[in-house]
């Protein structure tokens, strides 16, 4: 079954039952793409198969020739639950760690012009590429969250949990008001601007300062 590890005083497995995902939640990203804003999170969801824990190389999907990177901060969900009041949403997350959230942008915008979904431009192998996961005591300032994502050394993307349109406890509580959450569903909080595309022979760089700091090369 899949899981991904999360970092305590032992390292424990925790098997993965959901991958949810938000889009569209920094304002520069939807701009860099030409969409709009929502006034709801748009949310999508990728199969368990799409999970790719640390450890071995990323495969860029034989069906399309434009797959981006997107990174973003990954919440693993402890305490499963129904209609989660916002202020109690915290409480609910087990780790916090780093994801890309891969895309096959060519196939994605031929859906969308389409008005079709997207699950082959979303959830091939790899689409779901998550780091270790970092206990939720550990972190302090949860609403002063921010990452970096290095491609080949050189600095693409910075994100910043202060510049979500949708907070991390907004987030939560929305998902739990349409989806019953479970223990060990993984939510992608959105990705900031940056994004591109990945080749082979690319080396990825996920950093969660003073917490994480995972390479992935690309196959």
């Amino acid at each position: 079954m899949p899981h991904v590890t999360l970092l305590a005083q032992q390292a424990k497995a925790v098997q993965v039952r959901n991958i949810f995902c938000i889009g569209r939640n920094y304002a520069a990203h939807i701009a860099e793409l030409g969409n709009r804003p929502e006034e709801d999170p748009v949310v999508f969801i990728k199969p368990t198969s799409a999970l790719h824990p640390p450890g071995t190389p990323i495969v860029l999907p034989a069906h399309s020739r434009d797959v981006h990177y997107e990174a973003e901060l990954v919440l693993l969900v402890g305490q499963g639950g129904k209609n989660i009041p916002e202020d109690k949403a915290l409480s609910h997350i087990a780790g916090y760690g780093l994801g890309l959230d891969l895309t096959a942008r060519d196939l994605q915008t031929k859906a969308k012009q389409g008005g079709l979904p997207w699950a082959v431009a979303k959830g091939f192998d790899c689409a779901a590429t998550v780091t270790q996961f970092v206990p939720a005591e550990y972190i302090e300032q949860v609403h002063h969250i921010e990452f970096q994502m290095h491609l080949n050394g050189q600095p693409r993307q910075h994100g910043d949990t202060r510049k979500m349109l949708f907070s991390i406890p907004f987030i939560v509580h929305y998902l739990s008001e349409v989806f019953t959450l479970q223990e060990g569903d993984l939510i992608f909080t959105g990705t900031p601007e940056g994004v591109g595309a990945l080749n082979s022979q690319d080396a990825v760089r996920l950093l969660l300062p003073n917490w994480i700091d995972t390479e992935f090369l690309v196959s």
